[in-house]
């Protein structure tokens, strides 16, 4: 819902980067006239996963996250392919990552990425009843450390800021694990 406040004057796209596109969007804010360009991240929407397994664990990955130069404790998660329901799209990349099965997958909720910058949607899942079924397939420029935790350690972890991704402590909070 646009705001009073802020008239939309023009939008152009800037550049394509596969996964996501960036465009400028030029609004007016009326109560003092002033114009100003607004960068948007345009992207499909992503999943979370939280992956529970029967003996009470929480399945995790470790990965190397460019952004912040390091690697990163976090739960499974990606990209919504096109024609991909949300939920299939979390059930193929907790195979794809660690190639667990769950026996029920059922919607947490749904948050906004960042609504600064991005204008996609987090949704996030409980996998329950996981089980290793086969090997992990990684993309190929990705490497995937698999590591089991105790559930009742999880709020420890982000304590710790050994987990430390705001989207996957959401999706943490969501299942209940903080």
């Amino acid at each position: 819902m646009p705001h009073r406040s802020w008239t939309l004057l023009g939008s152009r796209p800037m550049s394509d980067h596969r996964i996501f596109r960036i465009r400028h969007d030029l609004y007016r804010f009326e109560p003092n006239g002033l114009e100003r360009e607004f960068v948007v991240i345009e992207s499909g929407d992503w999943v979370n996963v939280v992956p529970l397994t029967d003996d009470g664990r929480i399945v995790l990955i470790r990965q190397y996250r460019h952004g912040v130069r390091q690697v990163s404790l976090e739960i499974p998660g990606g990209i919504v392919d096109p024609g991909e329901t949300p939920e299939e799209a979390a059930v193929r990349e907790l195979g794809e990552e660690t190639g667990y099965v769950p026996k029920r997958v059922r919607l947490l909720g749904r948050v906004h990425s960042n609504p600064a910058i991005h204008n996609n949607h987090t949704h996030m899942f409980l996998a329950e009843g996981c089980h290793a079924a086969a090997a992990a397939r990684p993309e190929p420029l990705e490497q995937i450390e698999l590591v089991l935790k105790p559930v009742a350690e999880v709020a420890e972890l982000v304590r710790r800021e050994e987990i430390s991704h705001s989207l996957v402590i959401c999706a943490l909070a969501f299942a209940g694990l903080m």
